[in-house]
């Protein structure tokens, strides 16, 4: 460790980065902050830390899950500390998952929090390996979550919703589309026969329920950043040496699968563009 402790502030408040800056600093601590999860990862690819103190919080509720298993990948000996409002049980239990030194409760007391980053640096413990999965696997894990969130988010965009279905008929070929994009990751040009034929009746179903090429589009859209955000949520886990090319393979198996659907939905030929 160098003889000034170098700190990754990350909060989405600039009055509490000016805070937590002024604090660290006077402690005797080389201070950067950030703002974002993006600016985050940037500065921990960029930079090396000896400490992590990152809001639950940072956008959106747990990136700071997110910062942490980037830290914990790439700096695996730095202290990693979360801050949050909202001392959930859940959180809790997560934080210890990912393997966070510390969990604090804010508003924290700056002197709780500075003996809690130099008992830790005093202490600091052999970094235990990481198991990592490719992506299909994580994606087969939180299969649920994802079919959950892609629901919640299609039965809210402003003109899907203007096509009431029930659950089931929402939902359509999703399982199917999520069975595909989990099978082994070895690069394939076909969809496999049953994958391909629920793509087919899906796009003859929306066609008839009175959905637009552009809802079709929309909803796999949703689906893309669904399963980008199950991957940035589970960063520790996933393998990055194959991560670009697996990223690439669930990609292209959902293009094919919305092609065999444009297909069939255009079939006729009357389909309506917008």
């Amino acid at each position: 460790m160098a003889n000034t402790p170098r700190v990754l502030f990350v909060d989405d408040e600039r009055a509490l980065r000016d805070m937590w800056s002024a604090i660290f600093s006077v402690e005797g601590f080389d201070v950067t902050t950030a703002a974002t999860v993006p600016e985050a990862l940037s500065r921990i690819t960029s930079d090396k830390f000896d400490v992590l103190v990152a809001d639950l919080n940072v956008g959106e509720p747990g990136d700071g899950f997110t910062i942490v298993s980037a830290m914990r990948r790439l700096q695996p000996e730095a202290v990693t500390l979360i801050l949050t409002g909202y001392p959930a049980f859940q959180a809790a239990l997560r934080a210890i998952h990912e393997q966070v030194d510390d969990f604090l409760v804010k508003p924290a007391e700056p002197k709780r929090v500075v003996e809690t980053i130099r008992q830790n640096l005093t202490r600091r413990k052999t970094p235990k390996p990481i198991m990592t999965e490719r992506l299909n696997e994580v994606i087969a894990k939180n299969r649920q979550e994802i079919i959950e969130r892609w629901y919640r988010a299609v039965e809210s965009h402003p003109d899907i919703r203007k096509i009431p279905l029930p659950r089931e008929e929402r939902m359509d070929d999703l399982p199917s589309v999520l069975d595909e994009l989990v099978r082994s990751m070895e690069p394939d040009k076909l969809a496999r026969p049953q994958a391909r034929s629920a793509a087919v009746e899906h796009g003859e179903k929306r066609r008839q329920q009175g959905y637009t090429i552009s809802m079709l589009l929309e909803e796999t859209r949703i689906l893309h950043r669904v399963v980008a955000d199950c991957m940035q949520k589970n960063l520790l886990l996933v393998d990055l040496s194959n991560l670009i090319p697996d990223l690439l393979e669930v990609h292209d198996r959902m293009h094919r699968m919305l092609q065999y659907s444009l297909q069939a939905f255009l079939r006729d030929g009357t389909a309506r563009a917008a």
